[in-house]
């Protein structure tokens, strides 16, 4: 959430850095210019109030006076009278319009930084660097290998749940868990996070902390009969552990690592990604989470960036990062770096990570907040990225591991997490 201050301390800054998202985000009926005309109306209504408050406290002393004389004070009285409804009724009014102030300023999205490329779609992305050689090779698609070797099951994930659900067996099954380990052992014991177990339900104050409620509620899966979703990242649940408190200072950087499940409605991308692990609505996700500084927040997120690209070099993925435009940045970030994993059967890069930093954003929305010393507490900085998408890495592995004779090659860094085994044949992992 923005500063409230900002609509008037620096409108034209704010309008400015809002519309590199798009000119429909600053239009008169957007969130944003509805904000702006709450606003003024809120300090109008104010105003209003405080002279009918004037007047009354005028009106009240001349009763006095009156009463006092011995004079007739009903005109007075009924003035008075008059007056306390006005005033009762223009606070309503404010009190109504800072209520729909406060619900747009829920819809408003977070200023870009000002190094985020300008670009009209994700085709003005920037790319930053390359890591590894791609296969050029032709390679058959993940849901042929995985249904060759019998470790992917897509007709009975569909039996059980429906379109994009997958059942992995046997040798997939075991590489998904291991992948997990993985890479949760990798950010607790060689990038330092703490590592957290959190709920994959998450009540709306929380989801609204970070920015998924109000504008997703249409991409969330909702409990019946509950004011309660299905997380549809880590990043909610882990960010909103300091929901409503205050840090101190020196406690900060806080860093997390987290595995959940992860669940999504995918109501905006009909028809893409239909075949395949690509694109579920339940997916295995390891996530992390910094919460800091403003002034630290770009440097850590260079630091996170680079700590799940650790984990595509060490499952020897070739992958490439690449900073995201203007238009193509998600509602709560104002700067992320994507990674993107080489896919050889679409011979193209997929994303398989996003890094971002939401600056004070969430932090406003979710009441975290830090103190230096006897200063004034202010928000803290979050950031937080996929470290990684765990369908994805094993979709990836099925894909850059494939062999001529249907096996798969099992990343070296990988096999103690199979106990010791090289490669995948057959619905089997062989020494």
């Amino acid at each position: 959430m923005i500063d409230r201050q900002s609509i008037r301390r620096s409108f034209d800054e704010m309008s400015a850095a809002l519309a590199r998202r798009g000119a429909d985000v600053v239009a008169p009926n957007s969130p944003w210019g509805r904000a702006q005309a709450l606003d003024i109306k809120q300090r109008e209504l104010k105003a209003e109030a405080e002279s009918l408050q004037a007047e009354r406290n005028k009106v009240s002393k001349l009763i006095g006076q009156k009463k006092g004389a011995g004079e007739d004070a009903s005109a007075e009285l009924a003035a008075m009278g008059n007056a306390s409804r006005q005033v009762k009724e223009i606070e309503a009014q404010a009190k109504e319009a800072d209520a729909q102030f406060s619900a747009a300023l829920l819809e408003i999205p977070n200023p870009l930084h000002e190094s985020v490329p300008s670009g009209s779609s994700e085709d003005d992305n920037i790319e930053i660097r390359r890591w590894g050689t791609p296969r050029s090779d032709e390679v058959p698609a993940h849901w042929d290998i995985g249904t060759d070797l019998g470790i992917l099951d897509f007709e009975a994930g569909a039996t059980l749940a429906g379109s994009r659900f997958t059942v992995l067996k046997g040798a997939a099954a075991r590489l998904e868990r291991g992948l997990m380990q993985f890479m949760l052992d990798t950010h607790v014991d060689k990038h330092g996070y703490d590592e957290v177990w959190v709920p994959a339900i998450v009540n709306r104050k929380t989801m609204t902390g970070t920015g998924q409620l109000p504008k997703f509620e249409d991409d969330l899966y909702k409990l019946e009969g509950e004011d309660a979703f299905l997380i549809p990242t880590a990043e909610v649940p882990v960010t909103n552990l300091y929901q409503d408190q205050i840090l101190d200072a020196s406690s900060l950087p806080r860093r997390h690592c987290a595995y959940t499940p992860c669940f999504r409605r995918e109501a905006g991308s009909a028809g893409r990604d239909m075949r395949g692990m690509i694109r579920q609505h339940q997916f295995d996700k390891v996530e992390l989470v910094h919460i800091t500084t403003a002034e630290r927040a770009l440097s850590e997120l260079e630091e996170l960036t680079a700590h799940a690209e650790a984990i595509l070099q060490a499952l020897e993925l070739p992958y490439r990062m690449v900073e995201l435009c203007s238009a193509d940045i998600g509602f709560s970030a104002q700067k992320t770096y994507d990674l993107e994993v080489w896919l050889p059967s679409q011979q193209c890069y997929r994303e398989i990570s996003s890094c971002s930093s939401f600056g004070q954003f969430q932090g406003r929305r979710a009441g975290i907040r830090y103190r230096e010393e006897s200063d004034k507490p202010q928000p803290v900085a979050t950031l937080n990225g996929s470290a990684l998408a765990i369908g994805r890495t094993l979709v990836a592995i099925l894909e850059n591991g494939w062999q001529q004779d249907g096996s798969i090659l099992i990343p070296t860094a990988l096999q103690p997490y199979l106990g010791g085994m090289k490669s995948i044949q057959s619905n089997t992992l062989t020494l």
